[in-house]
């Protein structure tokens, strides 16, 4: 039995050809504790397998299917013995065949089309990880055994209290005296079809696996070094961070930073399991741990930043000194399933944020329908190409003297809505999307690439 239980869990990155499952392998073998691995797709199939289930003519779905059957082929003739993993594979593409065949108009025949793709790379990775590792057994397992969810097809809720029963009859056992290979994103409904997690939901899978079996440890490897203090592609001066909160990482996530799915840092929480962000590329650099408690606690940790934001305006006199308007507003919103993010008002306007990113797009589209059923009580008015800037750190809402250095710092940047005190973990604000850029430097520049201390804790 393992010292201590990891569960790592390796994106499409680490999963994209056979040099990046072998290199994956090498780092899941070297550890004995690593006991549970979960895997994404190769890079790209889940896109390849998203068009598939588009309206296409017959002969272009085939065309798709031939692509990601080579495409897993090729990685197979690297293995040792491809011939004793290549009828499972091929199996899984029968599969697939079978399914783009018939009607994908439904959401239960996506997601048993987007399921093939993990199914595939975890068939590979235990191929390979077998051929790596020497001290334990090692066991494919098919996660819709223990991620039990509800109905909702294509975002599916994980049903907590049956995914822990599950793990303890169907895998504690089995990660005692193995190394259990498993997929991320998929899971299963109660009348057992097949259900997906939503786009980017194997780190989300991963922690649920984590806090089912009690884990100590939840590893993401992904093709990053670590989480960094902005982006570097926008910021060259942006530097790892070494060690941050919970609270932190879970600001950073859900306010536009890329490495982690927001709702991984959720079951970490539940159970304290401890969270490391590395790169399978370059495991030697010292990564990024998630603690309960850092030991250092700045003011300013992070800055991230989410595009294509959308601002909506409603203005109406009924607010003055008069109840039920706002909750008017937000039944008409939740009507149509718009979820909203910052929230600002003033006595007879209220402004608020939709993320209208290209992968949420459909879920908070302001349609002629809802703009028309708003526009019965109040008048209307929408602002997009905006950009949302998050201030990540610690006691920002109790930090004396902080707001006039920040803005003050962009004074040629129009800012269009401000959102503080909420958290006590950020401090956000929207600009026009041409500004984004110049003001994630400015604030970077300034507040953290000096090594500013002015709002340390």
């Amino acid at each position: 039995m393992p010292a201590l239980i990891k569960v790592a869990k390796f994106g499409g990155t680490s999963m994209a050809d056979a040099e990046a499952m072998r290199r994956s392998a090498g780092i899941v073998a070297r550890d004995i504790d690593k006991r549970l691995i979960v895997v994404s797709a190769t890079s790209g199939t889940t896109n390849l397998l998203t068009t598939l289930c588009g309206t296409l003519p017959k002969s272009e779905k085939e065309a798709i299917v031939d692509q990601i059957e080579e495409k897993h082929r090729s990685v197979c003739s690297e293995l040792e013995q491809p011939g004793v993993i290549q009828p499972e594979l091929d199996a899984i593409i029968k599969d697939l065949r079978l399914l783009s065949s018939h009607d994908l108009s439904g959401p239960l025949q996506k997601d048993e089309i987007l399921a093939c793709g993990e199914r595939l790379s975890s068939r590979l990775f235990a191929a390979f990880l077998n051929e790596a590792e020497t001290e334990t057994g090692v066991q494919w397992f098919d996660a819709r055994t223990v991620i039990s969810t509800d109905g909702s097809h294509g975002n599916a809720e994980p049903d907590i209290e049956a995914i822990e029963k599950n793990a303890g009859e169907n895998l504690l056992t089995l990660i005692k005296d193995n190394k259990v290979v498993t997929q991320g994103f998929i899971g299963s409904s109660p009348d057992g079809a097949t259900t997906t997690l939503g786009r980017g939901g194997s780190d989300y899978s991963a922690a649920l696996f984590a806090e089912a079996v009690n884990a100590d440890v939840l590893e993401i490897w992904t093709d990053v070094t670590a989480i960094y203090t902005t982006d570097p592609r926008i910021e060259p001066s942006a530097r790892p961070i070494t060690e941050l909160s919970f609270d932190e990482a879970a600001e950073l996530s859900v306010f536009g930073a890329k490495v982690l799915h927001p709702a991984t840092i959720k079951p970490a929480i539940r159970k304290s399991i401890k969270v490391y962000v590395g790169s399978s590329f370059n495991p030697e650099q010292p990564g990024t741990w998630i603690v309960k408690k850092p030991k250092s606690q700045p003011v300013i940790r992070a800055i991230s930043l989410r595009r294509n934001q959308t601002l909506l305006t409603v203005h109406s006199l009924d607010m003055l000194h008069r109840h039920g308007f706002l909750a008017k507003l937000f039944a008409v919103l939740s009507k149509y399933k718009i979820s909203v993010d910052l929230v600002t008002t003033s006595e007879v306007s209220v402004s608020l944020t939709l993320d209208t990113d290209v992968q949420s797009a459909e879920k908070n589209k302001l349609s002629d329908e809802v703009v028309e059923e708003l526009e019965a009580f109040c008048d209307v008015h929408i602002e997009e190409n905006l950009a949302l800037v998050a201030l990540v750190g610690n006691n920002l809402h109790a930090t004396a003297g902080l707001s006039g250095p920040v803005f003050g710092s962009l004074e040629d940047v129009n800012i269009r809505l401000i959102c503080h005190g909420a958290s006590s973990h950020n401090l956000c604000f929207l600009v026009d999307s041409k500004h984004a850029e110049h003001t994630i430097r400015k604030i970077h520049q300034t507040f953290i690439s000096t090594q500013n201390t002015t709002f340390n804790t």
